[in-house]
């Protein structure tokens, strides 16, 4: 990942190549030469732009490409609080983002690193890990994009669980400064040992046992023991049925619908199952070839249109139930529509001509483990349009926090740990040493962010209403409770 000049409020432009080798005594003078032509401090300005466009419009722009009768479930979402509202829109702050101060060190960016896309899930060697989980709007941008909306996140949930101010700008000012500090720490490691670093969720739980009481530590371990049961298995429990002596994926409108339902016409249906058993050999190829084989024990048994999340609601979502040997031995396979990166309108186009291979590389540059059956595809759908997909397994021993229910001690390890784990991140595909030296030792980045979280905190929530408003006037559709 380049390194650029570092810009105030300008377009940010990356380029996916070799960059020439720099010594670490040039890759610090580049850190603090960028530290000089914006200073740290600066990154607590947000000013909204004159012709900032209106939230509920940029909304609305991306729902030309999502499926109209979901639509009402993603505004029933983002309508539950400012913090839902938050998690779904990316794009806009995206925009905001464009026109703040910028270091110009790029890395591979989440795009979208808000306090609930991390979590735990299983490494190939079947252990717990936790790391950031949602990589839709990945793509090569400012490292302190991504800080900003993971530190904003934090303010905007303290909000919402009612915490008193002081506590607010502890958590945000505790996140920011892990980050720091993690990354001047990778900054000094070798780079193998950068990419070898995950953080292991026993290790976690350990560690844990002195900074929190023994309820909250209870709680945790329930997470732990609670995502273990959330493997392929427990997916065929929650998803799956016996129909006719064959297993089925069990309806459940509208977040669950099997393809057949989807269709009237017994050609139609017939046509679609033999393309979706065409995608699984086109994504076969984007695999390893030793994990073609593993996937080779798998035959298709059926496949339903899933809703997921609150941003994603209105993308195309597939899961796909495989199966081996026998009944216990299933397969759940999801394929999530992927389309541009909301970073991309301000920085440049992706490298990637399928949207999917974006995703399952930014996913693999920024995770320290990933998904063995991780891939994409480009297919054309029931409507005729071509698409692109990445796949993973649904489930594989996923857990995510509870934020509502967290006390403000709480929230402030988990906000460190989220901000360790996006500097690992970032350090694996950015200039680790140019971010460090940038940074500095002292707190003036962490006070800055923090007043920029609770700046840009509220201009969410004037968002918020007007998408609340937008729904009572009749603008739009929103259904909610589901």
């Amino acid at each position: 990942m380049t390194t650029v000049t570092a810009v105030r409020g300008k377009r940010v432009h990356h380029a996916e190549t070799k960059q020439p080798y720099l010594s670490r005594e040039q890759r610090v003078a580049l850190g603090k030469a960028a530290r000089a032509a914006v200073p740290r401090s600066s990154h607590a300005e947000f000013t909204p732009a004159p012709r900032r466009p209106d939230p509920v419009a940029v909304l609305e722009s991306q729902a030309a490409t999502r499926v109209s009768d979901l639509l009402p479930i993603r505004y029933g979402r983002m309508a539950v609080s400012a913090f839902t509202y938050y998690r779904g829109a990316a794009l806009p702050m995206a925009y905001d983002l464009a026109g703040t101060p910028s270091s110009g060190i790029v890395v591979q960016a989440c795009g979208d690193a808000h306090l609930s896309n991390f979590g735990i899930f299983a490494s190939p060697e079947r252990r717990l890990v936790f790391d950031i989980n949602d990589f839709d709007e990945t793509h090569p941008a400012p490292w302190e994009w991504d800080v900003k909306r993971l530190a904003t996140s934090l303010e905007i949930a303290a909000r919402d669980n009612n915490y008193s101010d002081k506590n607010r700008r502890r958590i945000v000012e505790a996140g920011t400064a892990r980050y720091r500090k993690a990354m001047r720490m990778f900054a000094a490691m070798p780079a193998l040992a950068v990419w070898y670093a995950h953080a292991e969720a026993t290790e976690i739980q350990a560690r844990l046992r002195y900074e929190l009481d023994k309820s909250r530590s209870r709680n945790l371990e329930r997470t732990m023991a609670k995502a273990r049961t959330k493997d392929n298995l427990g997916a065929m429990n929650r998803f799956a049925g016996m129909l006719d002596g064959q297993p089925r994926i069990i309806a459940d409108p509208p977040l669950i619908v099997p393809v057949g339902d989807l269709l009237d016409d017994q050609t139609e249906r017939e046509e679609i199952e033999q393309g979706l058993r065409d995608i699984l050999a086109v994504y076969r190829a984007t695999l390893e070839p030793e994990r073609r084989v593993l996937l080779d024990q798998y035959r298709l048994i059926d496949f339903a249109r899933k809703v997921v999340g609150v941003g994603s609601v209105g993308t195309r979502s597939w899961m796909a139930l495989l199966i081996g040997d026998n009944e216990q031995d299933p397969l759940f396979l999801q394929a999530k529509e992927a389309g541009p990166s909301v970073l991309e309108a301000f920085t440049t186009p992706s490298e990637f001509d399928n949207c999917g291979q974006r995703v399952v590389v930014g996913q693999r540059l920024m995770q320290a483990v990933s998904d063995i059956f991780l891939g994409w595809v480009r297919v054309k759908g029931i409507d005729g349009q071509r698409r692109d997909f990445y796949l993973r397994q649904l489930r594989d021993w996923k857990g995510s926090a509870e934020i509502a229910t967290m006390a403000p001690s709480t929230m402030s390890v988990y906000g460190e740990l989220c901000g360790w784990t996006l500097a690992r991140a970032h350090a694996r595909s950015g200039d680790r040493v140019a971010i460090a030296a940038y940074l500095g030792s002292s707190p003036a980045f962490d006070a800055a962010t923090r007043e920029f979280a609770s700046t840009y905190a509220d201009q969410n929530e004037r968002d918020y209403r007007v998408l609340v408003d937008a729904i009572a006037a009749g603008r739009i559709a929103a259904t909610a409770d589901v």
